[in-house]
């Protein structure tokens, strides 16, 4: 079993290929998702919210993020493996070398990080020292007190220009996966395609490389507030490996996220 990496999803970028993505937090979970051939695994911050029960990402630390990443690189085979850089734990250069390196050597392959053109010295940094990025534009939700809340980013001319320019400067700076959270979906389309590296979308729309969605929000186990862009899974199918392999398969297919699940302009 071949694990996936970079180059493989580079690969089916530039083959026109889709491909699915999932959060994960734990090992049982990772292992279904990964014997039913989910290509990345990211360990969100999100688990602040769908584990934690907070209103926000902003509480998870570094140690937290730690133990979950070793749990999901445990079981996770064949599936890449990416976790996120917590709230504040990327402040400067120095502190987030020291924070990606408890990421890496809990058994993550990659790390993500929110923010635009501010992160590039601190990306080139990491890349340097061999940890791999993956940058994160739009919705950040650590930003979630400077935006006013969870709302859509890149409505407008001056927005969209500036989200394209920062994502030409974080793949300047060395990121090989991008992230775009609740942006409209014409302005995604034209970031992946004047990207060369792989962009994944979340509330992107249709016209990015790859999709993610958390899994308690693909599984319709989510407590409270559903966003508009994701899709239970498990509602349909009756069994978690089905819907698993179904979305999958909408993802491959570009049958998810449809215009229901998408944002105009």
């Amino acid at each position: 079993m071949k694990k996936v990496s970079v180059a493989s999803l580079l690969k089916k970028k530039e083959q026109g290929e889709k491909f699915a993505t999932l959060t994960a937090y734990d090992a049982s979970f990772a292992k279904i998702f990964d014997d039913c051939g989910i290509d990345l695994i990211l360990i969100g911050d999100s688990l602040g919210m769908v584990l934690q029960g907070e209103d926000s990402t902003l509480p998870v630390t570094v140690e937290q993020m730690a133990y979950h990443t070793r749990c999901v690189a445990s079981t996770a085979k064949r599936a890449m493996v990416v976790a996120d850089m917590p709230f504040m734990s990327y402040a400067t250069p120095e502190q987030t070398y020291q924070n990606a390196a408890q990421l890496m050597r809990a058994g993550a392959q990659m790390v993500k990080m929110e923010g635009g053109e501010w992160l590039a010295e601190t990306i080139s940094g990491l890349v340097d020292r061999g940890v791999p990025v993956c940058g994160h534009l739009g919705l950040t939700p650590q930003s979630v007190n400077v935006f006013g809340g969870f709302k859509i980013q890149g409505r407008g001319d001056a927005a969209a220009r500036q989200l394209i320019n920062s994502a030409m400067e974080l793949e300047k700076a060395g990121v090989q996966l991008l992230v775009l959270e609740c942006i409209p979906a014409p302005l995604a389309k034209r970031v992946a395609r004047s990207l060369t590296i792989p962009v994944i979308g979340i509330g992107a729309g249709p016209d990015t490389d790859g999709q993610i969605l958390v899994m308690q929000d693909m599984l319709g186990l989510t407590a409270g507030y559903v966003p508009s862009f994701s899709k239970n899974y498990l509602e349909t199918t009756g069994n978690i490996h089905k819907a698993v392999a179904l979305y999958i398969q909408e993802v491959e297919q570009e049958i998810f996220p449809s215009a229901e699940q998408s944002f105009d302009e």
